[in-house]
């Protein structure tokens, strides 16, 4: 699953489970959750590690020497947030050196005494030498990165490759389009960040170009849902939708991964889950290209005041045929899990969303769902009946 999303997001925020989990149960199904983390962290040999990609993700393994870019650039700007004496680095990798993987705890601790985001010296010091390669994590503990050494714990084919910058891109140009089918240049940008390789718009845009011919992907003219004829589109793209409609008759140019091409061109029909999405699956991290694809709008409103949400606090997406069908802000009270806000598209998504709220309460453990407020009101009846029967 990592191998083929490429890159799942991390993030502190736990409601049904933390995302990277989500991100895992909402293409496997309620695969364990203590399964799940294992496949990430904890296997005997290394298959992940964590670095800077479209935010802080979890990276399958190999893709470790086609981050040198952004590792060489970092280096070369210098600290990117707080500055420390750089013996601190030097004691940091003497004691990791000495005595193996440690925690920013046991390295001397993670604050200095203010609030969460008033870094000690020590933190501010491993993560710079995690920034620029000097050291990697490749597990967590109690939800705390474990810092190692890269020769301890990547093999050397891994260790010792050292790619170009035009050979990093043209990899992740192709890790980019195999996740998502079809791209355009501004999903090429946003999906591993590579908005800030030079400043020089024009030169940057050259560069993805390059780096996706590069990568062996496919010139394309993409029609938007709903313009006349035949949509070109990659794994998980929608249908025609009211915003595709509305913009009928426009193209843009991208590129395709020439495997999702040639079967989109077959005919194949894609099977899809009914699921709840975590607000930051890579499905839907660019608002942009979600309203292109399914029009819909999706926006996280955890870090928004109370009174200014619309849809709740950790809204989830329901995927449902292909589509997004609706959303719903979850949380759990004991063995209920309660969909506080839920909302449905079309009077047809209400079987799917309680098929998907019944099967994430049986995941995390919850005997029992209970809806509170739903919108339109018009559909409550539908979605209760729809619950109950399952």
């Amino acid at each position: 699953m990592l191998r083929r999303v490429g890159a799942v997001q991390l993030d502190t925020i736990s409601v049904l489970a933390r995302s990277h989990e989500l991100v895992a149960y909402a293409r496997l199904g309620p695969v364990g959750r203590q399964q799940i983390e294992q496949a990430y962290w904890h296997a005997t040999k290394p298959a992940a590690f964590e670095y800077w990609a479209h935010a802080a993700c979890v990276l399958p393994i190999e893709q470790w020497p086609y981050f040198a870019f952004r590792r060489r650039a970092l280096r070369a700007r210098g600290w990117r947030w707080h500055q420390i004496p750089l013996e601190t680095c030097d004691k940091v990798l003497a004691r990791l050196r000495a005595e193996g993987p440690l925690t920013a705890t046991q390295l001397g601790g993670a604050k200095a005494g203010g609030p969460w985001w008033d870094w000690s010296e020590v933190k501010i010091a491993v993560e710079w030498l995690l920034d620029t390669g000097d050291v990697i994590c490749v597990r967590r503990t109690g939800w705390r990165r474990v810092y190692d050494l890269p020769e301890r714990m990547l093999p050397e084919e891994l260790l010792g490759a050292e790619p170009s910058d035009p050979e990093c891109l043209a990899y992740l140009a192709g890790v980019t389009a195999r996740a998502l089918g079809v791209v355009t240049h501004a999903d090429l940008v946003d999906y591993h960040r590579l908005n800030y390789l030079t400043s020089e718009k024009s030169q940057h845009t050259r560069l993805v170009a390059d780096a996706a011919l590069a990568a062996g992907l496919i010139p394309v003219a993409i029609a938007r849902p709903g313009t006349a004829g035949r949509d070109v589109a990659g794994p998980g793209a929608a249908g025609p939708s009211a915003a595709g409609r509305a913009t009928a008759g426009r193209a843009t140019a991208g590129w395709a991964d020439p495997a999702a091409l040639a079967e989109a061109s077959a005919g194949r029909r894609w099977r899809h889950r009914v699921t709840l999405l975590s607000p930051f699956d890579s499905l839907i991290w660019d608002r942009r290209r979600t309203r292109q694809m399914f029009g819909f709008e999706h926006s996280l409103e955890a870090y928004v005041p109370k009174h200014k949400r619309v849809h709740g606090y950790f809204t989830m997406p329901l995927l449902a045929g292909g589509r997004l069908a609706g959303r719903v802000d979850p949380a759990r009270e004991g063995r209920t899990l309660v969909a506080r806000q839920v909302s449905l598209e079309r009077a047809t998504a209400a079987e799917p969303m309680a098929e998907a709220l019944r099967e994430a309460a049986s995941w995390v453990g919850c005997d029992d769902v209970r809806l509170e407020q739903i919108e339109p009101a018009e559909h409550a009846a539908r979605l209760a009946a729809a619950l109950a029967a399952t």
